[in-house]
């Protein structure tokens, strides 16, 4: 009667049994159907609460705490109250009609298992997790709310955990967070018993079926770390990170776009002493740099992922993007799911609309980084509180303001009533996928998390502005910057007929543009991800042996921790890196420009100076393709290619199109590609096309015989600018002179323009001129160039300037 196993029930027996319980039920009925594996259990009903409420007199003492709250609402009494209900609900017991049915069906799910010498159990270590009735809902998730309890092994430490948890409907977070959701009725909970997965011997962690921070929708985010997955969801730890890019999990390709190893030295295990259910201890150096889930297991969670996204999109009849949390048991090696829910941010915002974050004339100083969490920027001052219990931080002359930042070393759903008062919360520790990083992003408060030292670094009263607007990596800066905010309705820009597309430095920010207006990427510029990816000189990476400089050597082993080697590092790094923006446009075509440092750049790059000469005048040496068929650097162009067949044909990004820079002669992109041939990249070869970058008068005035080739040109109006109008463009001295709007250089876009179209190949243009002046797009709109490529914010006006030219 009080008591439903997780067969018995689905998502329409919310309201008996929760969304937690709800959800688990529906899965294990669909097990077979969807492939997956999850734990079995049973659930304690709301009726079972109404009954242990009713049968303790506890209804009317709560409701009369809540009324007193409700009149007088504040923090202190926040916790006051909240004490008081808990306090009381602990002291009672089950009746026993209750006792014997939870007993019952615990002892029941006992011997549905074996020990390890093939014995039924009389009793097995269970998870004891609250479902709550306004949890797991596709509008709010109630992440973390109430209480789990783990590896609990006997009746009686059964019983009490289920109060406990009946208990946790009361806690200060669960009060709190229902007032900020306007969440009214009647508030019940359920509590689940599901046998535990073992994954203190295995790993285990959290998987969302979007990018967390950006609600893009082609990815799968996983996180996880050795251990119970309670340091993962707690945000205990920083923990590994991969994306997986969803269209490609196919059984052919390995579309893992990037792992991260995480900060993990310690891990969540079953408790040695008696009385301790789990201890925490320290991870062994050997795994600390040893991701926690293997290739293998990465696509077989990815696939459930996707089977279950289909299947709760279908069964809420619009889109439902999932947040569930997996372990792999380390006796059997078996992956399982042991919850999911629906994903409470992304999946209700209005996806036409872009809002963009920029900071004003920005020079104050970074203070130190850590990983952001969603895309805003905060302002105001530092407030330092070491535990939600710390009154003095509350209460008196050190009282919490609206508009302060929260540090802390670790928040957790505990901390509510002061994040979403806060304008922003600043961690040591914690991942994007912990439950205080879900709650920041509901209550739409900005956070760093995991900067490692941010309460050292960071003085209680200074001012300071947290900015997640900058990608993936979230900075704090000294002083307070004025930053503006934009909204954009992309559904009311107006069509245009000329292909638009987006020059792309950072793979961090790309994400960010996954639902703007464009037709794919006009340029890649690897050179970011050399600098801020890879962080050596190819050559060092390949020689550091050979030239016998300890501390460089040193260095670059540091670097490729958690590779096969130095090439697997650079090929993977690489690879990366291009990957978050093909995925992102995908399956539009990017074009990725090969490495175009000067070598003065290179020189800089980590073990440079072993390998790069000194050149007067580098803007017009030895770059681009000169390098790459050169004796000196081939080698080095070779990782690159090899990270393009990987990404191509591992990954499985096909939509991949490479681009040779700074091409002086006909019988230099002939060279090139012949060296591209000798790495596995061949013109033609798996639909792989070479574009080549139009920047030197050489590009235009032998079109004709270039486009023999070449499926395409790029202009490159910057450095054709400066060869047209002989200047060195990083020269200040003659910038007055520098214009891309001068007629000479009018004339070689015109001239370039009519050579492709007369040869069948695509022409389009990726210098900065389209975006600094809007004109010089209507110049070339008016010439039947083919695509344009702008960088982001210039976007809303390009496409405005376009539409005015083609409706002339």
């Amino acid at each position: 009667m009080y008591i439903k196993w997780f067969n018995e029930i689905c998502l329409n027996d919310l309201p008996l049994v929760g969304g937690k319980n709800a959800s688990l039920g529906e899965m294990i009925q669909n097990m077979e159907k969807l492939g997956i594996n999850v734990p079995f259990g049973f659930a304690v009903t709301t009726k079972a609460y109404d009954k242990f409420i009713q049968s303790n007199g506890l209804d009317t003492f709560i409701n009369e705490r809540l009324k007193e709250l409700s009149e007088d609402y504040n923090l202190v009494n926040l916790k006051r109250t909240g004490m008081k209900i808990r306090n009381q609900i602990l002291s009672c017991r089950f009746d026993k009609e209750l006792d014997t049915e939870i007993s019952t069906a615990y002892l029941q799910l006992s011997r549905c298992y074996k020990d390890s010498d093939g014995k039924v159990q009389d009793n097995t270590d269970v998870a004891i997790r609250s479902s709550g009735t306004m949890e797991d809902l596709p509008d709010a998730s109630f992440a973390g709310q109430q209480e789990t309890y783990l590896n609990v092994r006997n009746i009686n430490d059964v019983l009490n955990s289920v109060i406990k948890c009946f208990a946790s409907l009361y806690t200060d977070r669960a009060i709190s967070y229902r007032v900020t959701k306007n969440l009214e009725g009647v508030i019940k909970i359920s509590v689940g018993v599901q046998k535990m997965v073992r994954s203190d011997l295995g790993s285990a962690g959290v998987a969302f079926s979007i990018d967390s921070e950006t609600g893009f929708d082609k990815v799968i985010l996983i996180n996880g770390a050795f251990g119970l997955g309670e340091l993962v969801v707690s945000g205990k730890i920083k923990p590994d990170e991969i994306l997986v890019f969803k269209d490609k999990v196919d059984g052919v390709h390995k579309p893992i776009i990037e792992r991260k190893i995480g900060q993990k030295n310690i891990k969540m295990v079953y408790g040695t002493n008696p009385g301790e259910k789990v201890e925490i201890i320290g991870l062994d150096k050997s795994y600390q740099n040893k991701m926690c889930i293997n290739s293998e297991k990465i696509l077989q969670l990815s696939k459930w992922v996707i089977e279950l996204e289909k299947y709760y999109t279908k069964l809420y009849q619009k889109w439902c993007p999932l947040d569930i949390e997996w372990a792999i048991d380390g006796l059997s090696d078996k992956l399982y799911l042991v919850q999911a829910r629906p994903e409470t941010v992304y999946s209700r915002k209005n996806r036409d609309i872009i809002t963009e974050y920029h900071m004003k004339n920005n020079n104050n100083k970074v203070i130190l980084e850590g990983v952001a969490v969603g895309n805003k920027i905060g302002t105001g001052r530092v407030r330092k509180m070491w535990n939600i219990d710390n009154r003095d931080s509350i209460d008196g002359d050190n009282d919490f303001q609206p508009g302060d930042i929260l540090v802390t070393d670790m928040t957790d759903p505990d901390w509510e009533p002061i994040m979403k008062i806060s304008s922003g919360i600043i961690t040591n520790r914690g991942g994007r996928t912990c439950h205080a990083s879900i709650v920041a992003r509901e209550l739409g408060v900005p956070a760093v998390v995991g900067t490692i030292n941010g309460t050292d670094l960071l003085e209680d009263g200074m001012e300071i502005t947290l900015s997640c607007a900058e990608g993936e990596v979230g900075r704090i800066y000294e002083g307070i910057v004025e930053y503006e905010e934009k909204e954009i309705d992309i559904s009311k820009l107006p069509k245009i007929n000329t292909k638009l597309l987006l020059n792309v430095a950072s793979p961090e920010k790309t994400f960010n543009y996954h639902s703007y207006p464009v037709s794919g990427v006009g340029l890649v510029r690897e050179e970011f991800i050399f600098n801020n990816y890879i962080k050596v000189h190819p050559l060092a990476l390949l020689k550091h042996k050979e030239i016998g400089d300890a501390e460089l050597t040193e260095s670059i082993n540091k670097l490729w921790v958690g590779f096969k080697d130095e090439v697997d590092y650079f090929v993977k790094k690489l690879a990366y890196g291009l990957a978050k923006i093909a995925t992102t446009f995908y399956p539009n075509e990017i074009i990725v420009r090969f490495s175009d440092f000067k070598s003065n750049e290179y020189y800089n790059l980590l073990g440079g100076k072993y390998f790069e000469p000194k050149e007067e005048n580098p803007m017009i040496g030895w770059r681009g393709a000169s390098r790459y068929y050169s004796d000196n650097y081939k080698e080095a162009f070779g990782l690159e290619c090899k990270a393009i067949k990987y990404l191509r044909e591992v990954i499985g990004l096909d939509n991949v199109v490479v681009m040779i820079p700074f091409c002086r002669t006909v019988g230099e992109c002939i060279s090139v590609q012949n060296v591209m041939k000798e790495y596995g990249l061949e013109r033609g070869v798996n639909g792989l096309k070479v574009f080549l970058m139009c920047e030197i008068p050489s590009n235009v005035v032998l079109a004709d015989e270039f486009s023999k080739h070449i499926d395409g040109y790029s202009i490159g109006s910057n450095d054709l600018t400066q060869l047209m109008l002989g200047l060195d463009r990083d020269s200040e001295l003659v910038q007055h002179i520098y214009d891309e709007r001068d007629p000479s250089v009018k004339l070689m876009l015109k001239t370039t323009i009519q050579a492709c179209k007369r040869n069948g190949i695509k022409v389009g243009i990726c210098g900065q001129g389209p975006s600094d002046y809007p004109e010089l797009a209507g110049f070339l709109v008016e010439q039947g160039i083919d695509s344009i490529s702008v960088t982001p914010d210039s976007l809303v006006k390009s496409i405005n300037v376009i539409h005015s030219v083609e409706n002339k």
